[in-house]
């Protein structure tokens, strides 16, 4: 159940918000600053590389790195492909995943690695089987851990990923130390949380800076200066401080409470926001959610929209005469509609049979368009409100404490 007077308390927010959710949707433009900052001084916007390379592989652990392929993959587009090297192993813990690079793979290709950790034994042996395949490697990762030394003892390029500009902890000094517990839980508390909204932004800029001089995506400085300006932007709009009322992220996390989003997208950019928005909710919120691209979401989520609420009870005929006072309250569907360009944009629009089709079956909509701006600035956008709907949503519900 969302506690909705909590959402308009900031005092409250603050203390219930112990994994630093808030802060770190708050920090997503110091972040993107700080590792374009970085990318220039690992020598990234000095690159001249020897036209595209055949195809980009990416890996990296965790839905961080999961929507850093969705967004590469739209911003490049027809470029080259791009394929994610999914994780395998017996546990999501850091030392049991691996990663396999495809056999095709060769010294025309380009091989990312992200990730928050940089202690994934199983992405040190994939640095190690590219550079045996002559595969070149750029990864982001923190500083001084396993992963960048060894990236850079392979020949590759580590950019130190962007922390806290609070003094978060950047890494090891020493192999005592890093081997320590002590490393993990300071390195841990300082991050906030591992899954926090601006550990996207940490992994995804310098990588941009890396495919804008290869030619596959336009991001240049001063794009992702608009970008950082557009997040500090939607920090002052969503923050804690301001009422739920005139709060587009507060006012999308109420209207999520006690409901099953059905999130509709159209737009390259605003397909990538849905599917972080939807794998947010599920790991911020442990709200489960839908999300499929117009207008295709219509015939694939249209039975969802004509069945019966989920939950309540409604099925159990065990004890007609029970008290249904304590039976957990039905999910409704509710339809979220991310667009990454205006209504007035022209050309051809599903927006009009999306809102036809909800309101057909009484089922309530949200809208979410960005404001104007290229398409970086429209996808920073929609991934920033929606982030902090989901931190908000986390934290009124108890699931961010």
């Amino acid at each position: 159940m969302l506690d909705e007077s909590l959402l308009d308390d900031p005092e409250a927010l603050a203390r219930a918000d112990r994994r630093g959710l808030l802060r770190g949707a708050a920090e997503a433009g110091a972040r993107v600053r700080t590792a374009a900052r970085h990318a220039v001084e690992a020598g990234l916007a000095e690159l001249k590389p020897d036209g595209r390379p055949r195809a980009v592989l990416i890996a990296g652990p965790g839905t961080a790195a999961a929507c850093v392929a969705d967004i590469l993959d739209g911003l490049i587009g027809t470029g080259c492909p791009v394929i994610r090297l999914a994780p395998s192993g017996v546990a999501p813990a850091a030392g049991a995943l691996r990663w396999t690079l495809p056999g095709w793979v060769g010294p025309v290709d380009l091989l990312l690695i992200a990730t928050p950790d940089g202690t994934e034994p199983g992405l040190s042996l994939l640095a190690d089987q590219a550079y045996r395949r002559g595969c070149t490697v750029v990864a982001v990762a923190p500083a001084r851990t396993p992963l960048a030394e060894s990236v850079e003892g392979s020949h590759g390029l580590t950019v130190p990923m962007a922390t806290s500009p609070y003094g978060a902890y950047e890494g090891p000094h020493d192999d005592a130390t890093r081997d320590s517990a002590s490393y993990e839980a300071r390195r841990v508390e300082d991050e906030a949380a591992p899954g926090a909204p601006c550990t996207l932004w940490a992994l995804l800029v310098p990588l941009l800076v890396l495919l804008d001089r290869t030619g596959l995506v336009a991001a240049p400085a001063d794009a992702l200066q608009k970008v950082a300006d557009r997040l500090d932007r939607v920090a002052e709009r969503c923050g804690p401080a301001i009422s739920t009322y005139s709060n587009p992220a507060k006012t999308l996390a109420a209207e999520l409470a006690d409901s099953l989003p059905l999130i509709w997208t159209e737009g390259q950019s605003a397909g990538a926001a849905g599917r972080r928005f939807a794998a947010t909710l599920a790991e911020q919120a442990g709200h489960a959610a839908l999300a499929a691209e117009l207008p295709e979401a219509l015939p694939a989520h249209g039975a969802v929209l004509a069945g019966s609420p989920t939950g309540g009870g409604g099925g159990d005929t065990d004890d007609f005469f029970r008290d249904r006072v304590d039976d957990p309250a039905a999910l409704r569907a509710r339809v979220v509609l991310l667009r990454d360009r205006p209504v007035d944009a022209g050309g051809l629009t599903a927006a009009p049979a999306a809102r036809e089709l909800a309101h057909g079956h009484d089922v309530a909509l949200s809208e979410l368009e960005p404001e104007d701006g290229d398409e970086l600035e429209a996808l920073a956008e929609l991934i920033a409100v929606t982030d902090f709907a989901a931190v908000y949503l986390a934290l009124a519900s108890g699931a961010g404490s």
